[in-house]
């Protein structure tokens, strides 16, 4: 693709901030599609307009930009490069068509290549200028697949002039088309032949089927090949972002209304970066934590060594059959050799006496190692799913407060919708800050334990930004229903109104601030560490300065004397 600013001249765009900016445009028509947008530190929400027939989407930020697609936007650009292609080097769609499948739709790789070296082109994709093999005129022809002597019309050939009937060439593409998108790279059938076999011989010889197919792998390709392209990953959805790279955050939203990253296609993750996410993703799927719980959970038994969980109050355990091998829970040693004198059935003496003596140290340590790290990760995995839970209910709350609350709520409180947008504001507010929030816990558990100071900031921006959202949340949730659910105007509205919006505001600032530092890796901290150690470097010179000043008077004394004893 030649150029980032394809069909923006056709397309809606927004410049206004999540956090800061106005977002009362978005809410003409509660049935349009909303969706997000990023600029370089804020979030911006963007939605289609109300035609029906509006072709892309774009949101323009300072330093990057996408643009999401529909099936016949990228039907239309795929057209319009090829075109470009073929009017340009003066060759057919099909050659034009094959030469950008080659060079993954890079108009301008196409070119250079070409008026580079023509010749070396023709030659890696398989255009050929002439036919490499000489028909006869005869009537009959024999097919260099099945060896049956057919009449010429029964025959066929791509550019080359290899000569295969019509039934070979159907089961060759059939076979080829069915086995996947490696037929769009078709090739002469003849070992020896590199011809390209184009999309002019699919319409020939292929089903409705087949060609239906071949099509599909050729539009899907242009965005696959592409990497400046890439298909929305929400399930059933087909629509593709063409994202311009040019700094800044890679967070997008598409039409269907799926936030996801584009540089590692997972949902939505700013202000956390991708590698901290796929860690964070892999570890939540990993059997690590499973081994995790067993080492912290159970013990392995003495004489089968599989692991054992303790159920009940007593120390006494009987491995299962075939085993049925029994143990002390505290020392592993036989049951038979416990007794009174050993502490009873609840206490083990002997293990404590081991235990002074070193003998069950490694295991003790290696078991309250993994305890507590099951129990960190614990911890944060809650939180994270806790905030993602809260954010699945905090979107269908928006969606029903649009499509049923905000009409009764106008009705009864006899306010005109338009000047109800700042419920709406509220919630997307708590929409967007759920995710951030969620993923600072995944942040946080990556956050190394020596950095004391850079962990007691983080929690602090956390804790402020939690509570801020916790108390948007409340009185978005709560104190909303009980204006909807009335039977006429209340008083108390106008007030509800200036806290609420009071709230998305102070909101807006707590997560502002959150976001931005964690992008700077809580740079704060380390600056005003470093102004610190400045300052108490330059105390510390100050005092060394007067010091030597008076051992520097002390000298001049002496050379002084020194002189005196020369004259």
């Amino acid at each position: 693709m030649e150029s980032e600013d394809d069909m923006i001249d056709d397309s809606a765009s927004m410049e206004d901030d999540f956090y800061s900016g106005d977002l009362s445009y978005c809410y003409d028509d509660p049935n349009d599609n909303d969706f997000y947008s990023d600029d370089d530190n804020d979030y911006g929400l963007l939605e289609d307009d109300d035609d029906d027939d509006q072709d892309v989407i774009v949101s323009r930020r300072p330093q990057l930009s996408y643009s999401v697609l529909k099936e016949e936007d990228i039907k239309q650009r795929q057209e319009d490069d090829i075109s470009k292609v073929s009017t340009v080097l003066s060759i057919s769609r099909v050659d034009a068509t094959n030469l950008l499948r080659y060079y993954n739709w890079n108009v301008g790789k196409v070119h250079d290549e070409w008026f580079a070296d023509e010749e070396g082109v023709r030659q890696s994709v398989g255009l050929l200028e002439r036919p490499v093999v000489q028909v006869s005129n005869a009537r009959e022809l024999t097919c260099g697949i099945c060896f049956e002597s057919l009449l010429r019309d029964n025959i066929t050939s791509a550019a080359c002039g290899h000569p295969f009937c019509f039934s070979c060439w159907r089961g060759y593409i059939s076979t080829t088309i069915n086995d996947g998108p490696g037929c769009l790279s078709l090739r002469c059938p003849d070992p020896s032949c590199n011809a390209a076999v184009g999309q002019d011989m699919i319409d020939k010889l292929a089903t409705c089927e087949e060609k239906q197919k071949y099509s599909r792998y050729l539009l899907r390709s242009y965005i696959e090949d592409n990497r400046k392209t890439k298909w929305c990953p929400a399930p059933g959805c087909d629509y593709a972002v063409d994202f311009a790279v040019g700094g800044g955050n890679f967070d997008v939203s598409c039409i269907c209304s799926h936030s996801f990253c584009w540089n590692c296609t997972e949902e939505a993750h700013r202000p956390v970066d991708c590698d901290t996410v796929a860690k964070w993703v892999l570890k939540n799927s990993a059997e690590s934590e499973n081994m995790n719980w067993i080492l912290a959970n159970s013990k392995p038994c003495p004489k089968c060594k599989r692991p054992i969980e303790k159920n009940q109050g007593c120390m006494h355990m009987t491995c299962t059959p075939p085993c049925k091998f029994e143990f002390c829970w505290l020392c592993l040693g036989v049951w038979a050799e416990h007794g009174e004198r050993t502490g009873g059935f609840y206490a083990c003496n002997r293990y404590e006496a081991a235990k002074q003596e070193g003998v069950y140290d490694e295991a003790e340590r290696r078991r309250e190692m993994a305890k507590n790290s099951l129990e960190k990760y614990t911890h944060y995995y809650e939180r994270w799913a806790s905030n993602q839970l809260s954010r699945q209910k905090a979107l269908a709350d928006l969606n029903q407060m649009q499509t049923v609350h905000l009409e009764k709520l106008s009705d009864s409180q006899c306010t005109p919708e338009s000047q109800l947008k700042f419920i709406t504001e509220a919630w997307l507010q708590i929409v967007e800050c759920r995710r951030v929030l969620k993923w600072t816990y995944a942040y946080g558990y990556y956050l190394p334990e020596h950095e004391h100071a850079k962990r007691q900031f983080f929690e602090y921006l956390q804790g402020e930004a939690e509570s801020g959202l916790e108390r948007l949340h409340q009185c978005a949730e709560k104190e909303l229903n009980k204006f909807v659910t009335g039977d006429g105007p209340s008083k108390e509205f106008d007030d509800f109104r200036a806290k609420l919006a009071g709230l998305t505001s102070v909101t807006k600032n707590y997560f502002e601030n959150l976001v931005r530092a964690l992008e700077n890796g809580l740079a704060d901290v380390d600056s005003q560490a470093a102004a610190a150690s400045s300052k108490t470097t330059s105390s510390k010179n100050t005092g060394g300065t007067s010091k030597r000043g008076g051992r520097g008077k002390g000298s001049s004394k002496s050379g002084g004397s020194s002189r005196n004893v020369d004259d």
